[in-house]
């Protein structure tokens, strides 16, 4: 994946309501789901849903598909595990990495 792909993907997901979308098409799994459904599901109005859908499907998250009908809308699994592998490879230049707490962070005994 490319670095302005990995930006594209982040900015599309840096919103609270296409969070929320893409979730709810990820635990929808492969069969998808069409936007009345997210509508009802998200209980948010559909020309809102619309052009969430369109920067998610712009940044190649989600896919759209023509079932008679209606729509159909899957989450991209392909490019969600490129910006997965992209932002774990990139973290600490493929070594293993841990981010150390801050001393005042740390779980105090009781």
């Amino acid at each position: 994946m490319e670095e302005n792909d990995v930006v594209t993907c982040l900015a599309a997901l840096a919103q609270p309501m296409r969070l929320q979308v893409f979730r709810a098409l990820v635990v929808a799994g492969p069969d998808g789901l069409t936007p009345g459904a997210l509508v009802e599901a998200l209980d948010v109005p559909a020309a809102t849903l619309s052009f969430h859908l369109k920067e998610l499907t712009r940044s190649g998250l989600i896919s759209q598909e023509r079932d008679g009908r209606s729509l159909i809308y899957r989450a991209a699994f392909e490019q969600m595990d490129g910006l997965l592998t992209y932002l774990t490879y990139n973290c600490c230049e493929g070594k293993a990495c841990a981010v150390a707490q801050p001393k005042s962070a740390a779980r105090k005994p009781r």
